[in-house]
């Protein structure tokens, strides 16, 4: 077969009758070619017997001796002759090529595969594929490519070391050659060079590398999981618990402790080459996801009783609705999403109302099944929301990127409010008392974090500025507020002073006691998301 040179042969008799697959040999024989990896397996395995045949110089035999380095055990569990093949010194003496009447070699189109764990066998068959494409079928995602991702068991980077040790005293000693690990075609890269145009047909998609849509299939083999644990003994620094793992035993950490572990010690340990397993890998998880779509625009809210979030203390709903809850629910339902995360350029207290042209925010809808809206559609779901409530009304939604969402948080706190203020009084005033305020421009302030917001908000002192102010007398005891302050101002406390931690305050400018009755937000200066045509 053109693909194997006549140096690959000692090594495809050796895997061969060491139980490994064709296409494992084929990585090892470092075969970078994606055509002999994606033939029926049945045409590979006859391939290959009719490769080692083809000896001009021996009549049935292919005779080589592998060195036995020091604590190296080699196992041959699939020839007929079994141990006798190995002589006092553990050295492989001859191995028979295969004829008609050879049945050494016959069984192990069969056996799982000692290397792959039979990835590269059962799981590229028709019959998986159909039924990860099912899988897929059945999610009803919308998608236009997808990529895919497979997670393997971390004891085949294991057994991968086993062969490769082996087969480097095999090259270096007998043939005079060097296998270098870079050379070797990774099982995963392999595994998707058959399994890409096959999901591609039965899905009818192509796929792509930078796709949304992914397929993900999770792969384990529990009758070797325990070939990993001697190297947490060997190198222990290497296999540390984490909060999100299962297993200390990642393929990372497996892979840090294999480039650590002397030979020898892993020789020790572990046969070189590997046994045979009874059993094929298992298929855990064949798991569908889109990457997440993000949603932005802005909202106003008109009640005086209604939280930006839910609203939940130890436990118990305060409230039975919010801002962030009545934009997201049809979102949700639209995007068929499996959940949200909800953002805004600050917010306002459940009293407080948010007029003008609204507040920015913006929503990522996780995984969702459904991805492509018209603009029409986008205003359709605009309309669906604003009818569904009279508290809130959102404008320019529209579908946005990730990175789009910076500019609504890029230097928040050097944006201006607008706000309008209802305050009261206890000692009497006239209009010539509050006319003043009028005149005040870019007033210094220091707020010590509030008492309310003292649970969850840092201790600290802020300066923040009031750029502009303008009254309006409304009666002896009432007077409207209007103010342009800097982004993160808390107006609440500049007007009644939260016991002398903010200063200067109304209260004190007044020389009075000042409180708040009603406040709303008029503008919020972020130029985003773009305008529409609403």
């Amino acid at each position: 077969m053109s693909s194997l040179k006549e140096k690959d042969r000692p090594i495809v008799q050796l895997l061969l009758n060491t139980g490994t697959c064709p296409r494992c040999i084929f990585r090892f024989c470092c075969v970078g070619s994606q055509a002999p990896y994606k033939r029926p397996y049945k045409d590979l395995m006859k391939e290959l017997k009719e490769f080692l045949k083809k000896n001009p110089e021996e009549d049935g035999i292919v005779c080589f001796e592998v060195p036995d380095p020091p604590c190296k055990r080699i196992r041959l569990e699939n020839t007929e002759e079994g141990p006798d093949d190995l002589n006092q010194n553990g050295v492989l003496e001859q191995i028979p090529l295969v004829n008609e009447d050879n049945t050494a070699l016959e069984s192990s189109a069969v056996k799982v595969c000692s290397v792959c764990l039979g990835i590269l066998q059962e799981f590229c068959e028709v019959d998986f594929v159909k039924k990860v494409c099912q899988k897929v079928k059945s999610a009803d995602y919308q998608f236009t490519s997808f990529v895919f991702s497979v997670s393997l068991p971390p004891q085949l980077s294991v057994r991968e070391v086993s062969v490769y040790n082996i087969l480097g005293y095999l090259n270096a000693e007998k043939l005079g050659l060097s296998l270098a690990k870079d050379d070797i075609v990774q099982l995963k890269e392999a595994y998707k060079w058959i399994i890409h145009p096959q999901l591609s047909e039965e899905l009818g998609v192509p796929a792509d590398g930078k796709s949304l849509f992914e397929v993900s299939v999770v792969f384990a083999h529990p009758e070797t999981d325990e070939e990993c644990h001697f190297l947490a003994r060997a190198c222990p620094d290497c296999f540390k618990p984490a909060k999100n793992k299962q297993s200390v035993f990642t393929r990372m950490a497996v892979i840090k402790a294999l480039e650590k572990i002397k030979e020898e010690d892993f020789c020790k340990h572990f046969s070189c080459p590997p046994s045979s397993p009874k059993n094929y890998c298992v298929a855990l998880e064949i798991q569908c996801s889109n990457s997440a779509v993000f949603v932005a625009g802005k909202y106003n809210k008109y009640s005086r009783n209604l939280p930006q979030t839910p609203w939940i203390i130890d436990g118990e709903r305060k409230l039975e609705s919010s801002v962030e809850e009545l934009i997201s629910e049809h979102l949700m339902a639209e995007f068929k999403a499996d959940s949200f995360n909800f953002s805004s350029s600050g917010r306002e207290d459940v009293d407080v109302r948010t007029l003008g042209n609204g507040r920015p925010f913006a929503i990522e809808l996780v995984n969702p099944r459904r991805i492509h809206f018209t603009t029409e559609e986008m205003k359709g779901l605009q309309q669906t929301i604003n009818n569904s409530s009279d508290k809130i009304q959102v404008r320019d939604l529209q579908l946005v990127t990730r990175s789009a969402i910076g500019h609504m948080k890029e230097g928040e706190e050097g944006k201006t409010k607008t706000y309008s203020a209802l305050v009261w009084t206890d000692k009497a005033i006239q209009k010539e008392d509050i006319a003043f305020l009028d005149d005040l421009k870019e007033l210094n302030l220091d707020q010590k974090t509030p008492l309310r917001v003292l649970h969850r908000r840092p201790l600290a002192v802020r300066q923040r500025i009031i750029h502009t102010m303008e009254s309006e007398y409304i009666d002896e005891h009432h007077f409207r507020l209007r103010l342009k302050t800097q982004a993160g101002t808390y107006i609440k406390e500049f007007v009644h002073g939260d016991f002398g931690r903010t200063k200067p305050n109304i209260g004190s400018l007044l020389n009075r006691t000042a409180d708040i009755l009603e406040l709303d937000v008029e503008s919020v200066d972020v130029d985003w998301p773009p305008a529409l045509d609403n």
